[in-house]
């Protein structure tokens, strides 16, 4: 079984397409606190996440919560760390059973301390360069004059560049790519090899 890891997921609607996609799939998900919403039935129930009872998933108050109970051997090659800041990409990666696939939080990311001290399980999903087709956009010159600091990225994001911030994908949809990408290596069925 692979293993799904969302490190301090803060939108509901993302979780709740990638429990879908985990169901589907058959895929643990494991949410790594603190989670940016409530996850009690009540909740559940009234966000209507029928699905959610089919479920397999698994909470962790914190990262160290998460190594504790999981991983307590430390990170090995088994675990990918999904990144925008890596030089290798998902698809150059090799997946086996009982691979974890760790994704960070929708605004800022896995954390950099954890990315910096393992490069080696680090990974990307290519995409197109924001500078190469910034010119080819009209960015809404009004706002750019209101906040001079701010630019717009490919996906009409308006981003600081003094904080980094570079374009990404919807996290359920980098989820969705990664994890169709192993279990296409691990002959899924109906998946061509």
């Amino acid at each position: 079984m692979l293993n799904v890891v969302l490190v301090e997921p803060q939108i509901p609607a993302n979780t709740g397409n990638i429990g879908r996609t985990c169901v589907l799939t058959g895929a643990q998900l494991h949410l790594v606190g603190p989670l940016g919403f409530d996850l009690s039935s009540k909740a559940v129930r009234r966000a209507g996440l029928a699905y959610w009872d089919s479920l397999d998933v698994c909470t962790y108050h914190s990262w160290d919560d998460f190594l504790g109970q999981r991983l307590a051997g430390g990170l090995a090659d088994n675990v990918h760390l999904l990144t925008k800041a890596a030089s290798k990409t998902y698809a150059e990666a090799s997946y086996s059973m009982n691979d974890w696939l760790v994704f960070g939080k929708e605004s800022s990311g896995l954390d950099r301390d954890l990315l910096h001290a393992h490069p080696d399980l680090c990974e990307r999903i290519p995409m197109l360069n924001d500078d190469a087709l910034a010119n080819a956009h009209d960015w809404h010159r009004s706002h750019e004059r209101l906040h001079p600091e701010l630019k717009r990225d490919i996906c009409g994001n308006f981003v600081d560049e003094r904080e980094g911030v570079i374009s990404s994908l919807n996290l359920s949809n980098a989820v969705a790519i990664v994890l169709f990408e192993a279990l296409r290596q691990l002959g899924f069925p109906g998946m061509n090899r």
